[in-house]
């Protein structure tokens, strides 16, 4: 890479310096909303194709179509979220109302796996889909301004970058904690279990939600808020804004491939394990695996941020899971021992994925005020948007590839036979195919310049 394609380290000025600092108890609390955020994105990211292929009988197309749809919804929903977070900002001078909203995701997290006995395939689907809709529609008025609170913070580019990274290892212990807990309660595939895992796990989401809205309201009154822009705008106006930003809008295009190619293996995970790896039960392993790094990588790479920017970070982290999934197309001729170590790398690469990419909104926002224009909830609308269509596309491309490949649906975790075709389509929807998505990010990634352009303070 040479000069011109990645922008070298930041230095940081003595302005940037002297911005306030968050205290750390207060970043303890914000980031643990991140614990029962990590709830809602593993949970059905992990288990839900699963779930509707295996134990509800429903066609893999179909159960594709269930994650793909209500995601797309998305895309108009955190738009709007963030256009209506910004006037409750203006309004209030805080967005925590719509966040306490959010609390009730729980509730349909619940009733989501509470499908009635009497219901398989195309019903089933149905009932799914509908509570899944309305969790995505919770989620968002809580995500929304949650993510938009350290755009909104008085902070410098590399306070801004710490503020993520502990958010970061609070959301990888979410991750991780239900990404392990969620299959071992669900070992049996039986319905109550699925039930019982949801209700356990809504509690810990409200919990760390409640905790969260706390810690924003400190986190705002140490470090100061950034009032969004005086005059009122309508959904359309922001998106029209956001969109005209060249470094946000490549860093938005680049994150949509590199969320889609993250949730891909993280719903073919199970089928990995089971249909590669020989064992179902590796499916807590792998998770472990691809989860557990960033506890200790996030840090490190918060070092690595101030050494060479965000942007080469990025770059980086990229370029790491692209030869990680190539790796693991081998399958099971590298044993389990190998194909363990190469997704804990691929963990390691994950937490630089997001770390980065989720830090960079923050200064896309702060080089757009310094531009005149002060709109962090409509940025992080379109993020959040972003984010999710990713989560969804993800999934549906790898459901595709199963159905492609003949993958037979099963009911109540009963064993099918699969054929030579499903088999071999299991192994390259979780190799190959992330391995060209995550290309297409960091070719993406690689023109933009925001790191050049950001202001310090």
């Amino acid at each position: 890479m040479t000069a011109t394609q990645t922008p070298g380290p930041v230095p940081v000025s003595r302005a940037a310096e002297a911005s306030p600092r968050a205290r750390l108890p207060h970043l303890a609390a914000y980031g643990s909303g991140s614990l029962g955020m990590g709830v809602w994105v593993t949970v059905p990211g992990l288990l839900l194709l699963y779930f509707l292929t295996n134990t509800l009988g429903v066609s893999p197309l179909v159960a594709g179509l269930v994650l793909l749809l209500p995601k797309v919804l998305d895309a108009v929903v955190h738009p709007t979220f963030g256009t209506w977070s910004d006037r409750q900002a203006r309004r209030h001078g805080h967005r925590r109302g719509m966040m306490r909203l959010g609390l009730l995701l729980a509730v349909a997290m619940g009733a989501m796996f509470a499908v009635p006995s009497g219901l398989t395939g195309l019903s089933a689907a149905l009932w799914v889909g509908f509570f899944y809709i309305v969790g995505n529609l919770l989620f968002a008025a809580f995500q929304v301004p949650y993510l938009t609170a350290p755009s909104d913070l008085k902070v410098g580019y590399h306070e801004r970058t710490r503020v993520f990274m502990v958010r970061m290892v609070m959301l990888t212990v979410g991750l991780l904690a239900a990404g392990v807990a969620a299959p071992a309660l669900v070992a049996d595939h039986e319905r109550g279990s699925y039930v019982r895992m949801a209700l356990l796990l809504g509690v810990v989401m409200v919990v760390s939600g409640v905790v969260a809205i706390r810690g924003v309201r400190r986190l705002t009154e140490t470090c100061g808020f950034r009032s969004p822009d005086a005059e009122a705008h309508s959904t359309r106006a922001d998106l029209a804004l956001a969109w005209q930003d060249r470094d946000f809008r490549l860093l938005v295009l680049s994150y949509l491939f590199t969320g889609a190619t993250t949730h891909l293996v993280l719903a073919a995970v199970p089928f990995y394990a089971e249909y590669v790896l020989g064992s179902s039960g590796l499916t807590a392993v792998l998770m472990g695996a691809f989860l557990g790094p960033a506890v200790f990588a996030s840090p490190i790479w918060l070092r690595v941020s101030r050494r060479i920017g965000k942007q080469r970070g990025l770059l980086l982290s990229q370029l790491m899971f692209i030869v990680g999934t190539a790796a693991l197309l081998a399958g099971d001729q590298l044993g389990v021992a190998i194909s363990v170590a190469v997704v804990v790398v691929l963990g390691v690469a994950f937490a630089g994925l997001q770390l980065f990419a989720f830090s960079m909104v923050p200064d896309a926002v702060a080089a757009a005020e310094q531009r005149g224009s002060s709109r962090a909830g409509a940025y992080t609308g379109v993020w959040t948007a972003t984010e999710a269509v990713g989560t969804a596309i993800g999934p549906y491309v790898y459901s595709a590839m199963l159905a492609i490949g003949g993958f037979a649906a099963a009911v109540d975790g009963d064993s099918v036979a699969q054929p030579d075709s499903a088999l071999s389509a299991v192994l390259i929807g979780f190799t190959a195919v992330p391995a060209v998505l995550m290309t297409i990010a960091l070719l993406i990634q690689r023109r933009c310049r925001l790191d050049r352009s950001v202001p310090l303070t």
